[in-house]
């Protein structure tokens, strides 16, 4: 079955760089779409970056220049590297992935930015 683990959240002062991880299992990993999505305290889950299997990108606005998405098919990973982290970014980040039928989505990993 389809599984995504994420991990490497954490508690991190402003201005510092986290990076996060999924590790996908169940499907063949370099034909799909790969995002990230964060969702904070009372507010609506969010996209924040895509990769195309070819490893095109998409970046919300408030994330462009900051943070950037990539993939190692060889592994089945994606990534999200954060750097210059605010207040705002703090959230419970997400991995999704759109298959042909379903969509699945990781657990979730906790970042919170703060000093």
């Amino acid at each position: 079955q389809v599984q995504l683990v994420e991990s490497g959240g954490g508690l991190v002062q402003p201005g510092g760089s986290l990076r996060l991880s999924c590790a996908a299992s169940g499907f063949t990993f370099s034909s799909y779409a790969m995002s990230w999505y964060h969702q904070a305290p009372g507010k609506e889950r969010e996209l924040v970056a895509t990769i195309t299997g070819g490893g095109s990108t998409y970046y919300a606005d408030s994330v462009k220049g900051r943070f950037t998405i990539s993939r190692d098919n060889a592994k089945n990973t994606v990534y999200l590297q954060m750097n210059s982290l605010k207040a705002e970014d703090t959230a419970v980040y997400y991995c999704h992935v759109r298959l042909l039928y379903s969509a699945y989505w990781g657990q979730g990993t906790q970042v919170t930015v703060s000093s």
